[in-house]
């Protein structure tokens, strides 16, 4: 079997097909490994869900903060502004089916054979690898029960709490636990996180780096996406970013 992961999709759907056309890419033994961020911005979502679905068991994707956001549009309370191409999604006939599979996806995927990690946006360095697989493992859970999905998703958006603190309860735990692994860019050594920066690496906010330049205890080699102006460039070769931009006129990087 070969594992392939690829970067942010973001709604675009052929160059996902040509990259799985160009290796030959054979669902009944390879397998394929997504950063999230499956839709929005590009012109076919739907096609993207489609797809991917499609794929049945060989493709494996974490949850991005553009999937939560189209949950949430779906399942919140409040008003929502029109979005066509996510539009196309909650309109089309089979989306009962489209979202109800993504609120089953994970945050955070493992291969421990390879010694391998993937979330959408990162690892926060205060968390061992153990501790953000029991905290992906917790959310996921809550996604899971109708109840607590509920209160997940109406309360979803914010970004307080700003650092980890293992009290957290109910909602703020889940928020922080959502923020850490889908809008991360910049933080501070205990993962206090930043929202305002979206800029590249070398323009940190203030006693802040790159989520990826603190030093940790990391065992896995970990795999990310969301961070398109890296350009794929981390500076460490056990943290790889896929996420090369293809919405912004960039590319969209597949990698063996």
């Amino acid at each position: 079997m070969t594992l392939y992961a690829v970067g942010d999709l973001q709604g675009s759907r052929e160059p996902l097909e040509l990259l799985l056309e160009a290796v030959k890419f054979d669902p009944a033994k390879d397998q394929l490994w997504l950063t999230g961020d499956l839709v929005n911005r590009g012109k076919d979502s739907l096609g993207c869900l489609r797809l991917v679905i499609g794929l049945g068991e060989a493709a494996r994707t974490v949850l991005g903060n553009h999937d939560l956001h189209l949950l949430a549009l779906a399942y919140s309370d409040k008003p929502r502004k029109s979005n066509p191409d996510l539009d196309a999604i909650l309109n089309a006939e089979d989306a009962d089916t489209l979202l109800n599979w993504l609120r089953q996806q994970p945050l955070l995927l493992e291969d421990s054979t390879r010694k391998l990690l993937m979330t959408h946006a990162g690892i926060p360095p205060n968390w061992s690898d153990q501790e953000a697989i029991a905290r992906a493992r917790e959310l996921e859970a809550v996604l899971a029960d109708p109840g607590r999905f509920n209160d997940f998703i109406q309360s979803m958006y914010g970004n307080e709490p700003n650092a980890w603190n293992n009290d957290l309860t109910g909602p703020a735990r889940w928020r922080y636990i959502t923020n850490a692994f889908t809008r991360m860019r910049f933080c501070g050594p205990n993962g206090e996180l930043d929202f305002d920066n979206k800029k590249g690496a070398d323009a940190p906010p203030k006693d802040m780096k790159p989520w990826f330049e603190w030093p940790t205890q990391r065992q896995h080699t970990l795999l990310f996406g969301h961070w398109a102006a890296l350009m794929g460039k981390t500076g460490n070769k056990d943290i790889i970013a896929l996420d090369t931009g293809y919405v912004w006129d960039n590319y969209l990087t597949l990698m063996n």
